[in-house]
């Protein structure tokens, strides 16, 4: 399905994979991340976008020489990890509850951490730098430690997945915890602050920006490189670990090689070179889908979800949308379900069954086989997923 170009009057146009006509404050949203004079060709928006903060979830903004740390958000370096492995089905019959515990014993989520350290998060070379890292994050050297192989809340997720032959994936979504989230407000508060000091107009004050050559700049994108490596490793740590139990599980321990491993995240930025020019690219809630790049499309914890590899679609900045996309606020999930609507729409899969995540219900979100189908341009399908267990964060 190719993009089609939004009927609106900004400096810059804007290319929607949406296949729907946005909402208004959606298309104020686009209107005005696009009228920034600093943006680059276009803003391109993928099929599963929906209102965020200053910038629309599932929008990829190319700058010159100015990055929008509210862009990025909070959740610096969310992102998604999945390896394919040689178990299949059969292998985890009449365990799956037992799995379901054992992760939930061993990866902390919610607001919960590591009691110890163990010793690769100790060893990680990124501590070596935590000290040049803002001033406002200093104090939290041992919690980020401890959050290092945690889920987290909200839509973070662990799953046991099967492909169409059966055969066993992990997955997993999470990103920088409670430090990339101190990191980043702390640096939006200073784009704010610069903004308002220097009488910058904005059509949204989340809009607020950092200029390149500048010492705020240099000290933002330093702190959202250490943030989105963070998360990479975030994942790492508990994807061996959820890799261990299901070894315990399937072969009785006895460790395996994957067959594909993807760790690719969804909320970042990156300098990359598009259209013969080098710009800052920030993926708000998007996946890089370049030729031979591997994504994770994850859909709710009810539908299918998707392994791709992308096409290089250069009007998309080679991207593609990073899941379902929401179609009800939580607040508004909360109101419309309850635990039976909950327990019906998770039939057949592991998981709690209770009211404390009734915000994350199926329908909650959009179906993902139409957003699939708005991005046949910009991704292929190497596999097709359907959970059989679901850790929620």
């Amino acid at each position: 399905m190719p993009f089609q170009k939004l009927d609106i009057a900004t400096p810059k146009p804007v290319l929607s994979w949406a296949g729907h006509d946005l909402g208004h404050a959606e298309v104020k949203m686009a209107k005005n991340v696009a009228s920034l004079p600093f943006v680059f060709k276009h803003v391109a928006l993928m099929p599963d976008v929906h209102l965020g903060k200053g910038a629309l979830v599932g929008s990829v903004i190319a700058t010159k020489e100015a990055i929008v740390p509210a862009a990025v958000g909070v959740d610096i370096g969310c992102g998604m990890a999945a390896i394919k492995t040689p178990f299949r089905q059969e292998q985890l019959e009449g365990k799956l509850k037992q799995i379901r515990l054992e992760i939930e014993a061993t990866i902390p989520v919610g607001f919960n951490d590591n009691k110890e350290v163990e010793k690769s998060v100790l060893n990680w070379q990124g501590w070596h730098d935590f000290h040049d890292l803002h001033l406002g994050v200093q104090h939290l050297e041992s919690k980020a430690m401890k959050q290092l192989g945690s889920l987290g809340g909200g839509n973070h997720f662990i799953e046991v997945c099967l492909d169409t032959d059966n055969q066993v994936w992990l997955m997993l979504h999470s990103g920088s915890r409670n430090i990339g989230n101190m990191l980043a407000q702390r640096h939006i508060e200073t784009a704010k602050n610069l903004a308002r000091l220097s009488d910058t107009s904005l059509m949204d004050k989340d809009l607020a920006y950092f200029v390149a050559g500048t010492a705020e700049f240099a000290a933002y994108w330093r702190d959202l490189q250490w943030a989105q490596e963070y998360a990479r490793f975030n994942r790492d740590v508990m994807m061996a670990r959820f890799k261990k139990i299901i070894e315990k599980y399937a072969s009785g321990g006895k460790p395996i090689k994957p067959l594909l491993t993807v760790n690719c995240h969804h909320n970042y930025a990156e300098k990359e070179s598009h259209f013969g020019e080098e710009v800052y690219v920030t993926r708000k809630g998007a996946v890089r889908a370049r030729t031979e790049d591997y994504g994770i499309i994850p859909g709710s914890m009810g539908a299918k979800s998707f392994i791709v590899k992308g096409k290089g679609n250069s009007e998309s900045y080679c991207s593609c949308s990073h899941g379902a996309g929401r179609l009800l606020s939580r607040s508004k999930a909360k109101e419309q379900f309850n635990l039976d609507d909950l327990i019906q729409q998770t039939q057949g899969i592991e998981c709690r069954k209770d009211t404390g995540i009734i915000d994350e219900i199926p329908a909650a979100y959009k179906a993902i086989e139409q957003v699939m189908d708005q991005q046949t341009d910009l991704v292929e399908v190497v596999a097709t997923l359907k959970q059989i267990i679901c850790v929620k964060g």
